[in-house]
């Protein structure tokens, strides 16, 4: 059933964006502040799949203190950490990438990194929006007095 729940479908996009900007950042040559947006994705990736993993297994309740307040962790977890390390992440990328654009100049002989740059910070960006959506679901949930995130 958490499949099929609109979260758990968020929760499939936010993994897969997740990985797809940190493998495209990771697999390219990075220094200075992409090193943060590495760090920044890598834990908001690892945490989203640990929420993830403890609420397809409906194993939420195994967590201290926050498994009893589960649909709060999650709406704490995409507003917060999820919409703040990628919106950093991308301005970062974004940014790398505004400073690599005169590579991709026809002719230009050295190693490029404006489309890696580029295609991370596309990632990073629907992957931010896609955790305020969730948050936001979190939160209609929460105001409509509901406890479960399903």
């Amino acid at each position: 059933a958490y499949l099929r729940s609109p979260l758990g479908l968020l929760r499939l996009g936010q993994l897969a964006l997740g990985a797809a900007f940190w493998v495209t950042v990771a697999a390219h040559k990075y220094e200075g502040a992409a090193h943060f947006a590495l760090f920044a994705a890598v834990l908001a990736w690892l945490l989203t799949l640990a929420l993830f993993g403890l609420s397809l297994l409906g194993r939420w309740a195994l967590v201290p203190w926050l498994g009893s307040r589960w649909l709060l962790t999650n709406l704490v977890h995409d507003l917060a950490l999820g919409v703040g390390l990628y919106a950093a992440a991308t301005g970062i990328m974004g940014y790398k990438a505004g400073r690599k654009s005169y590579c991709s100049l026809p002719g230009y002989s050295q190693r490029c990194l404006y489309s890696a740059y580029l295609s991370a910070s596309v990632c990073g960006g629907i992957a931010a929006c896609l955790y305020l959506f969730s948050g936001l679901y979190c939160l209609s949930r929460r105001c409509r007095d509901q406890r479960d995130i399903i």
